[in-house]
């Protein structure tokens, strides 16, 4: 039951309540997902599964090798409070389990072109993108409390580094050899960027750039920035095409969660469930 509680606080991104209603309310959803979790694993058992042993095995070496040592691979089980088998068990659990899910309920399961259209169309505030731009820079960095003599040298150097490139010197390289900015080992590869998400005078330049232009001298907080644009998106609605697998894969995984309720349900009908204090 302790383990089910932090499983959810940690799903949920919950702080453990000190409200003795709340806490209570968490643990009965935390029985409930051991009883459907307890329900699904005796009714997919019946299924048989090749190399089962193996399997479990090598999902927990899979687990155990993303730990840097064995020592720090034990003190995690130590704070979860289980031991190798109990964790070698419950990954042979979830095998089973989801080997049932996936022959039972989500391989039965098809979402059909129409029905991922109705839904973008029912949605299309869900799949509006603002206009961004792909940037890279040549930043000559300058310490906010720089004097006026530092600051006139930090500019000078941008000037100089802006008639090279215009002179015909390759941007990338150049970010490369005098960026201060860590973008620099990439050519000064900033990725695309939405409005709102750089500086206010940095942002400005950019958007104010065709694909393939350099900015003049840029100054921000940051010192000064020499700004290449190189590619631009507009804003809009993202084409059906481009988001129905995703849109497939969303209403797939709704339906699949929609059937597993139910399937436990119906199971409970013939169970015999007995809860603390109480018999069902």
């Amino acid at each position: 039951m302790d383990r089910s509680v932090q499983v959810l606080l940690s799903q949920n991104r919950m702080q453990a309540p000190t409200d003795p209603e709340q806490k209570k309310k968490l643990e009965e959803a935390a029985l409930n997902q051991m009883v459907a979790a307890e329900l699904l694993y005796q009714n997919a058992k019946k299924l048989e599964i090749p190399e089962l042993d193996k399997k479990v095995e090598e999902k927990f070496a899979q687990g155990k090798s993303r730990f840097p040592t064995k020592d720090d691979f034990e003190k995690a089980l130590k704070e979860n409070g289980i031991t190798e088998p109990e964790l070698k068990e419950l990954i042979r659990r979830d095998i089973i389990v989801s080997n049932y899910l996936e022959k039972q309920v989500s391989s039965k399961i098809t979402i059909t072109t129409e029905q991922a259209r109705k839904f973008y169309n029912e949605n299309l505030d869900k799949f509006k993108k603002q206009e961004s731009t792909r940037a890279s820079h040549i930043l000559v960095g300058v310490d906010p409390k720089a004097s006026a003599e530092e600051k006139q040298k930090a500019k000078l150097k941008a000037d100089d580094l802006l008639k090279q490139i215009k002179a015909g010197a390759d941007f990338a390289e150049l970010a490369k050899k005098e960026s201060t900015c860590p973008s620099g080992k990439n050519g000064g590869d900033l990725g695309d960027f939405g409005r709102g998400q750089m500086v206010k005078p940095f942002e400005d330049a950019a958007f104010g750039l065709k694909p393939g232009e350099v900015s003049g001298v840029v100054e921000t907080q940051f010192g000064y920035h020499i700004i290449k644009v190189t590619g631009k998106e507009a804003g809009g609605t993202v084409p059906f095409d481009e988001v129905k697998g995703k849109i497939e894969e969303y209403l797939k995984g709704t339906e699949v969660q929609k059937q597993v309720l139910a399937k436990v349900e119906e199971l409970k009908k013939s169970a015999k469930i007995e809860y603390p204090g109480q018999k069902n």
